[in-house]
């Protein structure tokens, strides 16, 4: 069996997080609370988004898992004392909530600023880094997006769905 290794012309450019990052960033503030930091991620179907300042300085990220951990705390605390309170039976901002104990945790954990969860150590890349650098990282890292930075302002996002819509389709 003969396999052949065809390499790329080394002069090639390399791509260029710039080429593929999204620079419409849906971003957050840290005053956001976790109800509208959780709208915004059904209504833009995105998982995650950075945190920042009024100038659009980075100041950390949010996840939808950083919001599945907290109510994942809060349902643990909850087990401890009872069993059986189901937290996901019924929408956190329902007025149906008959357990007066399930409806001041609702309010706590919808009301409560994201900058209480928020990631404040981030992953970010500048605009020039090559895009097969930031993959490394990413998936060394296991992170799903990283803001792409330059001089602390949030230029754009690059996301592993960028990456895998740009192995298909032309975004460049």
């Amino acid at each position: 069996m003969n396999i052949s290794v065809c390499k790329i012309h080394d002069t090639m450019p390399k791509l260029k997080v710039r080429d593929l990052m999204t620079t419409d960033v849906v971003t957050l503030q840290p005053t956001d609370t976790v109800k509208k930091a959780a709208i915004k991620f059904a209504v833009d179907n995105i998982s995650g988004a950075p945190v920042v300042d009024n100038r659009n300085h980075l100041l950390g990220i949010l996840s939808e898992n950083d919001i599945l951990n907290l109510l994942y705390r809060y349902q643990v605390s909850l087990d401890k004392n009872r069993e059986g309170s189901v937290m996901l039976n019924n929408p956190l901002d329902s007025d149906n909530l008959a357990d007066d104990q399930l409806k001041t945790i609702s309010e706590e954990i919808s009301n409560l600023e994201i900058s209480n969860i928020m990631v404040r150590t981030v992953l970010t890349t500048g605009p020039d880094a090559t895009l097969m650098e930031v993959l490394k990282s990413m998936m060394e890292m296991d992170v799903n997006r990283v803001p792409v930075i330059e001089k602390g302002v949030v230029l754009g996002v690059i996301s592993r769905a960028d990456i895998i819509f740009a192995l298909y389709k032309k975004k460049v």
